[in-house]
């Protein structure tokens, strides 16, 4: 088991904050995916994915003690999370991925991650 935690490793709140900030510029592009994110809490999406990732990936708990148990599945049940959503968050946060320059095995790891949960999250198969 590493020293540090992976949130320390990849460089910490300033990696992430990077992530999810290139993440949601592509999200602001995206015809299937904005309409997800209501436009009067736009800031309050990014800040809550930025929690949740520093969160599991060993960061400060501040996302559980502002809402609880993550339960992610429950959140995006309101949203249709079909295959070509899913592909869609992927695509965007590949981007941002690359854009943080992470070693190899680091970025294995992140984005293995990041795969299983959007797969995780689909919700439904109707266009």
């Amino acid at each position: 088991m590493p020293e540090h935690p992976f949130y320390e490793q990849i460089g910490g709140h300033p990696t992430f904050v990077a992530l999810v900030t290139k993440f949601y510029e592509g999200v602001a592009t995206d015809p299937v995916l904005k309409p997800m994110y209501p436009a009067d809490d736009w800031d309050g999406a990014v800040e809550r994915l930025t929690l949740f990732l520093e969160q599991y990936w060993g960061g400060p708990g501040t996302y559980s003690e502002q809402r609880g148990h993550p339960r992610l599945r429950m959140r995006h049940n309101p949203f249709k999370v079909n295959p070509d959503a899913r592909d869609r968050w992927l695509a965007h946060m590949q981007v941002a991925v690359d854009s943080i320059e992470l070693s190899p095995l680091d970025r294995e790891i992140l984005w293995g991650y990041l795969e299983r949960a959007a797969h995780a999250m689909v919700n439904t198969f109707d266009e």
